[in-house]
């Protein structure tokens, strides 16, 4: 319901327009023509996302932000936001949304309209940096020391939706942020159109939820699914999600008619389970989400019904998020075909790394610190490597100086005519070295961050709590699903039968989220995969340890695998630092259920 600034009591609709810095252009228009919204909003931003801002703005002062979110979503499209009075909230701001702020004023102010816009600042503590380091702060899950001031990179507190819901109602039209988490675009809208109390968690968990699904942009409309034969001739047009939430915070989700993809109980479900750890503390600045009883329902072809999140009391602090530079990486990619491809690969790697050592001490440079070699195409990504007949050689190492990292490169290269039969390479030229930027993540007392709002040209701040404690009282653990009785013989399936999959990463661990097709499957997919089953599977990535949750709400398993990624992100060297194929591993593996059980696959 169209309202301009003023709150309401009847449903909203909100389309997700961006899941990453990068995401389809298409996005905004394709929702402003057919998605007939109250809100769009845009999610730009990662941990490694503000590393690489923060470099652009030590170039220059005036970057930092999302420019493509100024130029290309609001530039080409602002005349028919301002005509469908639809409200924007975006976190393209980075590490300089005062830049952003102000390049957006220009733009409306060139194109004639009159448009409000909010630039919400606070979140980015990189000043505070050596008072940090003085203080003895540590890293929150693995206790290292601070790193050295010198090499930081970003700083930034997660902030969350009440500076947007003050905003949205001081009569801005646009917020802008820095940093905040990545639901609380959605959530910000809800407060502001709803006026929900904020300790009214259940609705704060549902609107919170409602920002997660939609928060990857198209991943819960198609992209990224195990079933992706049934999208793969809409994926030109796939639909962007749109979510329609009830004042009691019940939602659906769906697309814009005519576009592509799918939007399914599957489709949904495998982005709920997308990049959590615990379901039960699924931990925000504004609540703490229990997923665990949700329940999902197909109402409409591309519409599903989202119910039963529920919420207690956010904690007293905020997450920070800090990223800093630790040496340098170098890396290459090239194949080799024919008869034993993979084992060319490997000889091919192991000469180019002994050569590079040996030169690095001839100049008197220590040895790599790390060093990785994987054979894509033999199933090294499944801990084995088979003959193969076309292979692609990715080899990587990490050094303390970027001189170090580079001979890599050289050597690899001045082997290419030594190297055994069928080498080729797509790129033309040497890639250069690249800082790793590794991730370091602690907490600070909301108390200690002060969060300013400014509307043309006006201050508000915010300090402080910002919630009632009401609901501390941790949710009952799920009872696990009794072990399935039988008398048929069993036969083994693939999990991929039974199940979707969809895997993601925070840091370096990886989740794996796995959806029972139809509820009786899952206890058997419980029963076959415990931890120590997947923690062996996925043993080749050396993971510290693994957790398993059960949701029976949606009857899936949520498994947590802890520093798993080689570092995760910039840091790893691996070809997939954010463990986005995990799941599509997991799904090969075996299942025992009864053959009457199996007949109806």
């Amino acid at each position: 319901m169209k309202t301009g600034n003023i709150r309401i009591a009847e449903n909203i609709r909100i389309g997700g327009a961006s899941g990453y810095w990068g995401d389809a252009s298409l996005a905004t228009p394709q929702l402003i023509a057919h998605g007939n919204l109250d809100f769009l909003v845009y999610d730009y931003l990662a941990e490694v996302t503000m590393s690489i801002l923060a470099r652009a703005r030590s170039v220059d002062p005036s970057l930092g932000y999302a420019v493509d979110f100024v130029t290309t979503a609001m530039g080409r499209n602002l005349k028919a936001i301002a005509a469908q009075n639809i409200k924007i909230i975006s976190n393209a701001g980075g590490v300089n949304p005062k830049a952003c702020g102000a390049a957006l004023q220009k733009l409306i102010a060139d194109a004639g309209l009159d448009l409000k816009v909010a630039v919400i600042t606070g979140d980015d503590l990189r000043a505070d940096a050596e008072h940090f380091q003085a203080q003895s702060v540590t890293e929150m899950f693995s206790g290292a020391p601070f790193p050295n001031p010198k090499s930081v990179a970003s700083i930034n507190a997660y902030l969350g939706a009440v500076p947007i819901a003050k905003a949205l109602n001081a009569g801005a039209d646009i917020v802008i942020t820095g940093r905040c988490v990545d639901s609380a675009v959605t959530l910000g809208a809800c407060l502001s159109a709803f006026d929900w109390p904020l300790d009214d968690f259940d609705k704060l968990a549902q609107a919170s939820l409602a920002g997660h699904i939609i928060e990857c942009g198209p991943q819960a409309t198609g992209g990224n699914f195990t079933d992706w034969q049934l999208v793969k001739d809409g994926l030109v047009n796939i639909g962007y999600p749109i979510v329609e939430i009830q004042p009691n915070a019940d939602f659906t989700v769906s697309k814009p008619e005519g576009t592509g993809g799918l939007v399914s109980v599957g489709t949904v479900g495998e982005q709920m389970l997308y990049e959590i750890g615990d379901p039960q503390t699924y931990i925000l600045p504004d609540v703490i989400c229990d997923f665990s009883q949700v329940h999902l329902r197909q109402t409409a072809k591309d519409c599903v019904q989202v119910t039963g999140a529920k919420g207690r009391t956010p904690p007293d602090s905020y997450k920070v998020s800090l990223t800093h530079v630790d040496g340098y990486r170098a890396g290459m990619l090239m194949s080799f075909t024919g008869f034993d491809a993979d084992k060319k690969a490997q000889t091919y790697a192991d000469a180019a790394l002994t050569r590079a050592e040996y030169l690095l001490k001839l100049i008197k440079l220590p040895p790599y610190s790390e060093t990785s070699v994987e054979v894509l195409g033999a199933r090294s990504q499944y801990g084995t490597q088979e003959a193969a007949t076309e292979v692609v050689l990715k080899v990587a190492v990490r050094h303390e100086a970027a001189k170090g990292a580079g001979i890599l490169i050289k050597e690899m290269t001045g082997l290419a005519l030594a190297t055994p039969p069928g080498l080729s390479a797509f790129n033309a030229g040497r890639p250069k070295p690249s800082p790793v930027v590794r991730l370091f993540s602690f907490t600070i007392p909301k108390g200690d961050v002060q969060i300013n709002i400014n509307i043309d040209g006006a201050d508000m701040t915010i300090q402080g709590k910002l919630f009632k404690a009401s609901n501390t009282a941790a949710p009952k653990t799920p009872d696990a699903p009794l072990h399935p009785e039988h008398t048929d013989e069993l036969v083994s399936v693939p999990l991929i039968k039974l199940a979707w999959g969809r895997s993601g990463d925070k840091g370096d661990k990886a989740n794996i989220g796995v959806l029972a097709r139809a509820p009786q499957y899952l206890p058997w997919i419980w029963a076959a995969l415990d931890t120590d089953t997947v923690q062996a599977a996925f043993a080749h990535f050396s993971p510290s340890r693994t957790e398993r949750f059960y949701l029976p709400g949606v009857a899936a398993i949520n498994f947590l695998l802890h520093d798993v990624l080689g570092g995760g992100g910039m840091a790893s060297l691996r070809n997939d630092p954010q463990g986005k194929a995990y799941a599509q591993i997991l799904l090969a593996h075996p299942v025992l259920i009864p053959e009457n059980l199996a007949k109806d696959l």
